[in-house]
């Protein structure tokens, strides 16, 4: 199964016909195309899948999803979700 993960766009470049960005998923940024979301651009978040980011995403979503997915992995750990 593949997830499409939210991140942050931090820059942006032209390679030619393409547009890339650098993008920070919770502390690792990679690079990703930007060919299918003409219209984020730095400090936008989006969503991507297999190194193409394929929407935009509003901050207040982005950083839920990005805490739940934190939750998920503390639980496939054998950690607690939460300490309170």
């Amino acid at each position: 199964m593949c997830l499409a993960i939210p991140g942050k766009v931090l820059e942006i470049e032209q390679d030619g016909d393409s547009r890339l960005g650098r993008v920070d998923f919770g502390g690792i940024a990679r690079q990703v195309s930007l060919d299918l979301v003409p219209e984020a651009g730095a400090g936008d978040y989006v969503i991507v899948h297999v190194g193409y980011a394929i929407s935009k995403l509003d901050e207040e979503e982005a950083l839920r999803t990005l805490e739940l997915l934190k939750e998920m992995s503390a639980l496939e750990d054998g950690e607690p979700a939460c300490t309170s």
